[in-house]
């Protein structure tokens, strides 16, 4: 088992436009069909998956996620097509670097002090 964690990042310049905890968001919205519930099965606050949700979708053409208010059936949040597609494509860019780094991975941990944080 290795000490070694590959974190991809896609950048729009110094911002973080996605990454690995944006990229778990989204599947729990996905999932839940929430923001709400998206962030309580995370661990984070609504505020912060919210803000999470609109720093993502700034850098890029058109939403990821459409969100429907109240109502009898209350409110709900869903993927856009788009949003879909990054998600897609961005799970496949984590997969190719995981099978790329894979192996190395044993060399460089090899090299690490093995510590407990």
């Amino acid at each position: 088992v290795s000490n070694i964690a590959i974190r991809l990042r896609l950048l729009h310049g110094e911002h973080i436009a996605l990454g690995n905890g944006k990229a778990d968001l989204l599947d729990a919205i996905a999932a839940t069909g929430s923001i709400s519930q998206a962030a309580k099965q995370l661990g984070m606050s609504y505020r912060r998956a919210w803000r999470l949700v609109e720093t993502m979708t700034q850098w890029f053409v058109t939403p990821w996620v459409i969100t429907q208010t109240g109502g009898s059936h209350g409110g709900g949040t869903q993927l856009t097509e788009l949003g879909v597609q990054v998600l897609q494509v961005f799970r496949q860019m984590q997969q190719a670097a995981l099978q790329a780094t894979e192996p190395f991975e044993q060399q460089l941990a090899e090299w690490l002090i093995n510590q407990s944080y």
